[in-house]
């Protein structure tokens, strides 16, 4: 542990300008991503990801001094002012980490040994993709596959919403010229139905299917939902009864939903 007292200390480099999205990736670039509140930290640590360094608060250190101690990484304290200093706002969770990004897995990587993945089309929001990462880990789903326009699951608001919980989800990301075709159809040939969620009436409701051995649940963007090609590639089109009079629900709702039910006893 390192006390410091300067808000330019080259140490601390990792942490500036966090809520600037451009000024952060050119930062990180591919190399590292931040985990934001002391759950996230926990589950960090946890995940096995290579810790850079941790920067706390002396009230937030007290309270997880025991966890950190042991860390074979650096781990500076500051008085909560110059925390605010350094990272460009009143950071309430008082406690922030950096580490290295691990390499994403090819998809015949997540195809062995895995029965549940879930399927992300335009995933744009990291609240929403947080949300789904956090119920996927919830009820039994082992990995994501992104399609190339999703965000990136090391976002630092994807990392504090999901409670670090997407640390422990292996993904991978598509070429765009293999989605969705391509994409489907390998998962197909390895044994996994997909599901494409919508909430359109003609769709197949969930409760009269029984899930198959090995499922992969393909989710849409808030809004547009799925494209039309994606649906048409994927073996079955199922939706989520509601009420007549709610149009759809949320993304990270309807997805928490879906893994629930599919992992329900066969």
């Amino acid at each position: 542990m390192e006390r410091l007292e300067d808000a330019a200390d080259p140490r601390l480099a990792d942490y500036r300008e966090l809520r600037d999205a451009a000024a952060r990736r050119r930062i990180e670039a591919d190399e590292f991503f931040i985990a934001e509140g002391p759950t996230s930290i926990e589950r960090l640590l946890a995940s096995g990801h290579h810790v850079r360094s941790v920067l706390v608060s002396e009230q937030k250190y007290r309270r997880l001094a025991p966890l950190l101690d042991p860390l074979d990484a650096p781990v500076y304290v500051v008085d909560r002012a110059l925390l605010h200093d350094i990272v460009g706002f009143d950071l309430h969770r008082g406690a922030i980490a950096a580490a290295d990004r691990r390499p994403h897995p090819t998809l015949d990587d997540l195809l062995v040994g895995h029965r549940r993945l879930a399927v992300l089309e335009g995933l744009n929001d990291p609240e929403n993709l947080g949300a789904i990462a956090r119920s996927a880990r919830a009820f039994g789903v082992d990995a994501l596959v992104l399609d190339p326009t999703c965000i990136d699951p090391y976002t630092r608001r994807t990392v504090r919403v999901s409670m670090g919980e997407i640390l422990h989800l292996p993904s991978h990301r598509v070429d765009a010229a293999d989605w969705p075709r391509d994409t489907l159809a390998r998962l197909h040939d390895a044994g996994f139905e997909t599901w494409a969620m919508t909430p359109a009436d003609d769709a197949v409701d969930i409760w009269s299917i029984t899930p198959p051995d090995r499922l992969a649940i393909v989710l849409g963007a808030e809004g547009p939902g799925l494209t039309r090609h994606t649906m048409t590639a994927a073996t079955r089109r199922v939706r989520l009864p509601i009420h007549a009079d709610v149009d759809s629900l949320n993304v990270g709702a309807a997805a928490a939903v879906t893994f629930a039910v599919a992992d329900r006893p066969r």
